[in-house]
């Protein structure tokens, strides 16, 4: 693994809380440079969204539907029984999955 992918892996275990502590000091000098301050932004921004009540369950609804519909085009491998998709998964007030609407 280059030290680029290792700095940002070490940023995006910091913004979710993740991070042992013997890698705090490795983490601060990475936000120490331009390249890691932008890394925590978009980290920070996409954990914000993803825990968000507003974006957060139609996300997950999408992701849901869509992972499912591609496991569905994919062939099985000889040999194996064919295995319908489950229906995706609705969170709490949304009416019906996106892939639906």
């Amino acid at each position: 693994m280059d030290t680029h992918t290792r700095l940002h892996e070490t940023i995006s275990a910091l913004a979710d809380g993740e991070l042992a502590a013997s890698e705090l000091e490795l983490a601060f000098a990475a936000l120490d440079t331009p390249s890691g301050r932008q890394a925590w932004d978009a980290y920070r921004h996409i954990g914000d969204v993803l825990r968000s009540e507003q974006y957060g369950h139609a996300l997950s609804a999408h992701f849901d539907a869509r992972m499912a519909s591609r496991l569905a085009a994919e062939p099985s491998p000889e040999g194996t029984a064919h295995v319908e998709p489950l229906p995706p998964l609705v969170p709490p007030g949304v009416a019906e999955p996106l892939a639906q609407r």
